[in-house]
């Protein structure tokens, strides 16, 4: 957790006047955030799965894949104001949690973050399938759903080994079985492994096929029964910015896992340094909740429509209007 007081044994001033700094920033940062991003991303996501459930009998699979990283996102919003307004990431703390709390949040933000990960990477995978066999079914909707419940029950299950490092590493060593696990490094390598470094090979290697293919011609090109060309401006900025959002925050598990930073034998403003940087890579990676609802809300092209019949369902939910529906009706008649 972030404080400078493990540093007030420190003799130079500098040192403290560059801690309390760091501090400073975060916090503005923090607020800016919750008074901003966290609204906004709050809204869009709500928004983004309940257009889409609404409109089930036109959900794509591209739109399956969105609202089960909105669902992620909506995790993101609810961890987000506890971990930057308690004592981890802001100068004015509005209340202070125990390790269990922590360990929650952590582990709640570990399957956010593999649930959003593997839904881009196999968005990018389905997205190749279709472009190259539009009429095989491989990447329906039906079997999308399928595979998110996969994705959710493989992200629990990842998120489980990390889970006993983490409590390990905060128990008595009175716990036999833990004492040969308090190891919090085996966490994150298991993390950076399994939530960065394969889904980044899957998508490269899907961005590749994709490429590859749109540069030849062949008859399938004229199909209609293919997805919308816009899906592929959208698939490629929502993999740009969540691999530029998550990266920093992968990298700095890595750090935590192959140095040792965490000591603070290095130096105190390298150990300051870097628990900066850690915390800011950590509110880079809440801000995917609120920018990918954004990038779907203004670059899908069916999105517009279906939220415009939401409002319609809405509006007319009341019993003037369905009674003003079923005289026209009747007149039609």
């Amino acid at each position: 957790m972030w404080s400078c007081d493990a540093f007030n044994d420190t003799e130079n001033s500098e040192d403290q006047h560059l801690c309390h700094d760091f501090q400073l920033v975060l916090s503005i940062v923090s607020l800016l955030y919750l008074l901003i991003c966290f609204p906004v991303g709050l809204c869009y996501n709500t928004l983004l799965v309940l257009v889409n459930l609404y409109n089930k009998a036109t959900m794509t699979m591209p739109d399956v894949y969105f609202v089960n990283m909105a669902i992620a996102g909506l995790m993101i919003n609810a961890v987000a104001p506890i971990y930057l307004l308690g004592p981890t990431n802001t100068k004015w703390a509005i209340w202070t949690f125990n390790n269990e709390v922590y360990i929650t949040l952590i582990i709640l933000l570990n399957i956010s973050s593999l649930v959003i990960m593997y839904s881009t990477t196999l968005l990018s995978l389905d997205y190749y399938i279709e472009r190259a066999l539009p009429r095989t079914y491989m990447s329906s909707v039906y079997n999308t759903k399928h595979v998110c419940g996969f994705i959710w029950g493989g992200a629990m299950l990842t998120s489980f080994s990390s889970l006993l490092f983490y409590i390990c590493n905060h128990v008595s060593n009175k716990i036999i079985e833990c004492s040969k696990m308090q190891n919090k490094q085996a966490a994150d390598a298991i993390m950076v492994f399994i939530g960065y470094v394969v889904p980044a090979i899957a998508v490269l290697y899907a961005i590749i096929l994709i490429l590859r293919i749109r540069k030849e011609t062949t008859p399938l090109d004229q199909d209609t029964g293919r997805l919308d060309p816009s899906v592929h401006r959208l698939l490629i900025a929502t993999v740009c910015t969540q691999f530029i959002l998550w990266t920093p925050y992968y990298a700095t598990l890595s750090v935590n896992t192959f140095t040792s930073m965490q000591t603070k034998a290095v130096g105190g403003n390298h150990f300051r340094i870097f628990h900066f940087l850690k915390n800011l890579s950590r509110l880079l990676a809440f801000s995917s909740s609120f920018v990918i609802p954004l990038l779907y809300r203004y670059m899908s092209k069916n999105f517009p429509s279906k939220l415009r019949r939401l409002f319609k369902k809405l509006h007319c939910g009341s019993p003037r209007c369905s009674r003003e529906h079923s005289a026209v009706q009747a007149v039609m008649t």
